[in-house]
Formats: structure tokens, C-alpha cells, sequence
């Protein structure tokens, strides 16, 4: 058995424990693999293990890997792109991916609708919320994002708005990171009154997967813990 294999029984382990921990069934958190930087190889061994949501930041090397893999016959891989998401690279973004899971602003929200091939149907988005407030991280903040949800109901009809994704302070003080995880899941259960759609959680990461599935996190993006160590000395 390969450590990747090994790595996501692990983790899958973990939610489970975890979200019986708060009551939660285990089926309702999922594992986006965090794939970036790393090779198809490894890919396809998260693939044999059963993993079929994979999250990518960078945009070229991302497509590239995506349309080798399909062309090897992966055709049921959902990809996430979890990047920011700019300018220059939009339209490649809203070819090869199926959930967009870090739009922030109604600029890149309107060149993702308008470069989204029609024949594909609707894309699902998230919103980025930026739960820590962090200068450095990108992000709507908290009040303005019914705003931006309702701007992209309204102008961009080939995206379709399933949820928030968060990012939480790097921090051990995990009652800061509690309650910026708790601010997100408030936020989602007011928007989802009006937005019947928007169901979904994505926050929490290795460090933080626990709080983040205790205040209601449904998908916790793993890379590290999955696939080692990142090379970032060549991504674009």
C-alpha cells in the first residue's frame, strides 16, 4: 500500500472521529485532495484510493494536468480551483474546472460567467470570505458578501453559487480560529434563507480540520498530510 493510500485512510479516520465527536454524520464532511504542485502519478494513486475531488491553485499547471488526465481516461475527477483567481488566467480556469471555489470579487465573477463555455452548463462557485481579516489574504469580508452574492445572482446567470470557503488565522490560539470558523457557518445559515443553494462549507485545513468540522465545515481541503511536502520552485 502506497503512503498516499495510507495518508487518506488516515485522514478519512480523522473526519470521521471528528464529526461523530459533535454529532455530525461522517458522510456530511468531504476531502478535497489539494493536489497543487504535485505530479499525475500521485494523483492516480489518491484516484485508486477512491479520491475523486482534487483541489488546484495554479492555473496553467493545473489544465495541464487536468487535460492529461482526462485524456488517460480520469473523466470523473471534480476539480476545485482554490487559488486566487486573476485576471490573466480566468478564462483558462473557466474551461477545465468544475467548482470555483475562491471568487471574491464581481469583476473575475462577471470574466468567469462570460468565458464559461455555454455547452457545459452552469459552473458552481464559492465565495472566498476572508474570516480573519488578514490584509495578506484574499477575500470579500463578512459584510460585504450578501452584497457580492446578490451582484452575482443578478449579472452572471453561468454561475451558480453553492456555498463559502474560508481560510482561518495561522494560529494555536484555537479559540480565534473556533470563532472565525463559527462567523463563516453563521454567515452561511443567514445567506441560505434566501439562497436555497448555498449549502456548502469549505474550511479547514491539517492543522485545523477539527474546529472547522465542529463548527460545521462540509469540505476540509488536505494536501500535505495526503501528498507530502510542496515544491513551489516551478508553478504558474
Amino acid at each position: 500500500m502506497s503512503n498516499i493510500s495510507e495518508n487518506i485512510k488516515q485522514i478519512k479516520e480523522q473526519i470521521k472521529k471528528f464529526a461523530t465527536n459533535v454529532k455530525r454524520p461522517q458522510e456530511s464532511v468531504s476531502l478535497l485532495a489539494v493536489s497543487k504542485t504535485k505530479p499525475i502519478s500521485q494523483i492516480i494513486e489518491a484516484y485508486e484510493e477512491g479520491q475523486r475531488q482534487f483541489g488546484e491553485s495554479y492555473a496553467v499547471e493545473a489544465c495541464d494536468k487536468i487535460k492529461q488526465l482526462k485524456a488517460m481516461g480520469y473523466n470523473d475527477i471534480k476539480w476545485h480551483f482554490i487559488g486566487p483567481c486573476q485576471s490573466n488566467k480566468t478564462k483558462l480556469i473557466a474551461e477545465h474546472f468544475d467548482v470555483i471555489q475562491s471568487i471574491d470579487r464581481l469583476k473575475i465573477a462577471e470574466r468567469i460567467n462570460n468565458q464559461h463555455p455555454q455547452e457545459l452548463g452552469t459552473v458552481e462557485i464559492m465565495i472566498q470570505v476572508n474570516i480573519s481579516n488578514e490584509a495578506q489574504k484574499s477575500g470579500v469580508s463578512i459584510s460585504d458578501t450578501p452584497e457580492l452574492i446578490a451582484q452575482i445572482t443578478e449579472k452572471c446567470p453561468m454561475l451558480k453559487i453553492i456555498g463559502l470557503m474560508g481560510i482561518a488565522e495561522d494560529t494555536t490560539d484555537t479559540s480565534k480560529i473556533t470563532a472565525q470558523f463559527q462567523a463563516l457557518q453563521n454567515l452561511k445559515n443567514e445567506l441560505s434563507f434566501k439562497y436555497p443553494d448555498i449549502t456548502q462549507l469549505s474550511m479547514g485545513m491539517s492543522n485545523d480540520m477539527q474546529e472547522a468540522i465542529s463548527a460545521g465545515s462540509t469540505m476540509v481541503r488536505i494536501g500535505t498530510a495526503i501528498f507530502g511536502a510542496r515544491d513551489y520552485s516551478k508553478h504558474i
